[in-house]
């Protein structure tokens, strides 16, 4: 009974999404922005769902690698957006110019304004069955406020 159990639990937490489909990703964008406007970062969305097994890896690679999860705590306010049967969130992308277009998952980078920056292709940041975590370093660090500022470039 306790295996069974054992593997009940182990099942439900491997198989548990990280991205919302009842989630307003169109009020969630919104509070981040004000979120980055406070703080002086920039906002990251990754664009993807349940269903899609490299919109998973990718969001543990930002939870769980400390060097990018810092990366990410210093420079962005970081959000999923959920595409799905359930909710495609069509305006949301439409916003967003249709970063679809990319495949899945596809990082969006919005200023602090929520003026949307860079849309990335995440392909270029995949090595092997995973993801290359300098690739994914340098992209953040590449697109962070501080690089950006054209201060830096005087």
């Amino acid at each position: 009974m306790f295996r069974a159990l054992s593997l009940l639990l182990l099942s439900t937490a491997l198989f548990a999404g990280v991205y919302d489909p009842k989630a307003s990703a169109k009020n969630d964008i919104q509070n981040a922005v004000e979120k980055a406007k406070l703080e002086g970062k920039h906002v990251l969305l990754q664009v993807g769902g349940n269903w899609c097994p490299w919109c998973l890896k990718l969001e543990g690679v930002f939870s769980k690698n400390k060097e990018i999860n810092q990366i990410l705590t210093d420079h962005y306010v970081y959000v999923l957006v959920n595409t799905s049967k359930e909710n495609k969130n069509n305006d949301v992308l439409a916003s967003l110019d249709y970063p679809q277009r990319f495949g899945f998952p596809v990082l969006v980078i919005l200023d602090a304004a929520g003026k949307r920056i860079h849309t990335q292709n995440t392909v270029y940041l995949e090595e092997g069955k995973g993801y290359n975590i300098k690739r994914v370093a340098d992209f953040l660090k590449a697109w962070s406020p501080a690089a950006l500022d054209p201060e830096k470039y005087k």
